[in-house]
C-alpha cells in the first residue's frame, strides 16, 4: 500500500510550475521527502495515544484507534535476533519501537519473554523460586540489544517491532535531450544499473563482422559470486563503443569483472571485458526508487508538507502560509 514517490513529485511539481513558483530538484525532493515521511510516522504514536484517552465510534471505519493502528501497521515486522555472547542478543538494526520478542523452541509453542526493569532484571535471578528459566524467560533491554535469561538460550528469538521507515528517492536518469527520466525500478545499493552504460570496458574485442547493436549477451563474472547480468552491446567500426545493461541480475561488487564471450560477438578478436566501478551500481548513481511507505491515506498531507518545506527553500512566504494553514486543517479534521 506504499504511496508511489513519482506520483508525489510530479504532483509537488505540478502545484509549483503553476503558481510559477520555481522547480524543485530530485535531491531536494528526496531529501525533504525523507523529512516529511518521518515526521507524519512519528506523529503516529502520539495520535494513538491522544485516541486512547476519548470513546471511539463503534462504526464500522470510523473507529480512530483502529485507523491510526492500521496506519502504524505498514510498519510492523518480524525479525531474527543475532545472539552476540552469552545472554546477549543484537536486535534489527532498522527497530524504531520495540513489541515483543519470542523464543521459538524447537517442537514446541514460541513463548513470549518477560521485559523487566534493570533491578526485576537482577532481583528475579537471585530466587530459585522465580529463576527464570526456557520455558519463562525474562529480557532487559538497552542499547538496542536484549540480554536474555537463562543464558542457555542462544538462537530462535524472533523480533517483533516497528521498523525506522526508508529514506525514500525518485531515481531518475538522462534521456537524450537531457530530461529526466523516472527510473522505476527498485533501489538496491549494490544492483546494477538497468538500463545504465557501463563506464569502464577493460578488453574491447576488434574486428567484429557487423556494426550493429548486439542483444541479450550473457556474462560471466571474476570473481565468482554475482549472476545474471544481461547487457546489450553497441559495435562501430568492429569494436565495442558502448554497453548497456538490460537485466542487473545481483550480487556483483565494484571491481568485478563481466565478460561477454568471444562467441557472442562473431568476427571479435577477443573476449569482452568490463569492470564494474562505483558508478555502475544503484548506490553510485541517480539510478532507483525507493516508494513512500507510508499509509494511502496520507498521500494529501505529504503533498502539503512537501509543500510547505519546499516554500521555506525557496523563501516563499506565501506557499509556506498556504501549505501550513492547510496541514493543520487536515489535522484538526482528523483528531477534532
Amino acid at each position: 500500500m506504499a504511496i508511489s514517490v513519482d506520483t508525489v513529485y510530479k504532483t509537488v511539481l505540478l502545484i509549483l510550475n503553476k503558481e510559477q513558483r520555481g522547480y524543485m530538484t530530485p535531491d531536494e525532493f528526496n531529501k525533504i521527502g525523507s523529512q516529511v515521511q518521518r515526521e507524519i510516522f512519528e506523529a503516529y504514536f502520539e495520535d494513538l495515544n491522544q485516541q486512547l484517552r476519548i470513546p471511539q465510534s463503534d462504526v464500522e471505519y470510523s473507529d480512530r484507534v483502529a485507523i491510526t493502528d492500521e496506519k502504524i501497521a505498514e510498519f510492523k515486522v518480524e525479525g531474527n535476533a543475532t545472539h552476540t555472547q552469552d545472554g546477549i542478543f543484537t536486535l534489527p538494526s532498522d527497530l524504531y519501537r520495540l513489541g515483543s520478542l519470542t523464543f521459538e523452541d524447537t517442537n514446541k509453542f514460541p513463548v513470549e519473554i518477560q521485559r523487566v526493569g534493570r533491578a526485576d532484571f537482577y532481583n528475579i535471578r537471585k530466587s530459585p523460586l522465580t529463576a527464570p528459566t526456557t520455558t519463562h524467560p525474562i529480557y532487559l533491554y538497552e542499547d538496542n540489544k536484549a540480554l536474555v535469561y537463562p543464558t542457555s538460550i542462544t538462537s530462535k528469538i524472533k523480533t517483533q517491532y516497528v521498523k525506522k521507515p526508508n529514506d525514500i528517492r525518485w531515481g531518475y536518469y538522462s534521456g537524450n535531450l537531457g530530461q529526466l527520466i523516472h527510473d522505476t525500478t527498485v533501489f538496491g545499493a549494490n544492483l546494477l544499473n538497468n538500463g545504465g552504460t557501463l563506464s569502464s570496458i577493460t578488453t574491447n574485442p576488434t574486428s567484429i563482422t557487423t556494426d550493429q547493436t548486439y542483444t541479450n549477451l550473457t556474462t560471466t563474472v571474476s570473481p565468482a559470486g554475482g549472476t545474471g547480468a544481461i547487457v546489450s552491446a553497441v559495435v562501430s567500426g568492429g569494436t565495442v563503443t558502448s554497453v548497456l545493461v538490460t537485466t542487473p541480475g545481483s550480487g556483483y561488487s565494484i571491481g568485478d569483472v563481466l565478460t561477454v564471450s568471444q562467441a557472442q560477438l562473431p568476427g571479435g578478436s577477443s573476449d569482452l571485458d568490463i569492470t564494474l566501478t562505483a558508478a555502475d551500481f544503484n548506490s553510485g548513481s541517480t539510478y532507483g526508487t525507493t516508494n513512500f511507505e507510508l499509509h494511502n491515506s496520507e498521500r494529501t498531507e505529504l503533498v502539503l508538507k512537501m509543500l510547505l518545506y519546499q516554500g521555506v527553500v525557496i523563501r516563499d512566504p506565501q506557499i509556506v502560509q498556504v501549505a501550513a494553514s492547510r496541514v493543520q486543517q487536515e489535522e484538526v479534521n482528523e483528531k477534532s
